[in-house]
């Protein structure tokens, strides 16, 4: 579990699957996603499912986003091997969902910004990436925020979709820490 000011990152509980599964429901959420295609109720359960087996092989994984004043799910960040993009493996990638009504307010660059830092600092990467497919600029501004600068552009393979893939070392997390 991991506090920011503002958010609880935590594991995932029973309770969270119809909230994230209304953030999934949302072809605004979504439009950067994959094809953009939204996500149903069974379809979030086995997401949730999936980040947590990624906890127990890998040891990082993908928190619940909570809002700590209001206990609200707001999403979910953190870390994931990214799979879908087999050209930039191995990799670590830290990413974000948050649902539109917490968009605009920092949450995920301030959700971001601590799963980097678990990432570096807890479990000793060298390296995290993040992918963002071009176009979807408010993420491009977050990576930028992190600390992150662009390497490569490639076509996703699972959407056909270009993306851009922007890194941080753990040099120069360091150094900017």
């Amino acid at each position: 579990m991991l506090e920011t000011p503002r958010l609880l990152l935590r594991r995932w509980r029973e309770e969270d699957v119809v909230p994230l599964a209304a953030v999934n429901a949302d072809p605004d959420v979504m439009r950067w996603i994959g094809d953009g295609s939204v996500r149903d109720e069974q379809q979030t359960r086995s997401g949730i499912e999936a980040m947590e087996r990624g906890w127990e092989v890998q040891g990082f994984g993908l928190f619940a986003v909570e809002i700590r004043s209001t206990h609200e799910l707001a999403g979910f960040t953190g870390l994931s091997v990214p799979e879908f993009l087999p050209e930039v493996l191995p990799a670590v990638e830290v990413g974000w969902r948050l649902g539109r009504a917490h968009w605009g307010q920092g949450l995920a660059t301030e959700a971001a910004a601590a799963a980097v830092r678990f990432g570096f600092e807890d479990c000793a990467l060298k390296r995290i990436i993040s992918i963002a497919q071009v176009g979807n600029d408010a993420s491009e501004r977050i990576m930028a925020k992190l600390g992150m600068r662009p390497f490569h552009e490639t076509v996703d393979p699972s959407c056909r979709r270009r993306v851009r893939v922007f890194e941080l070392t753990a040099e120069r997390y360091a150094a900017a820490t």
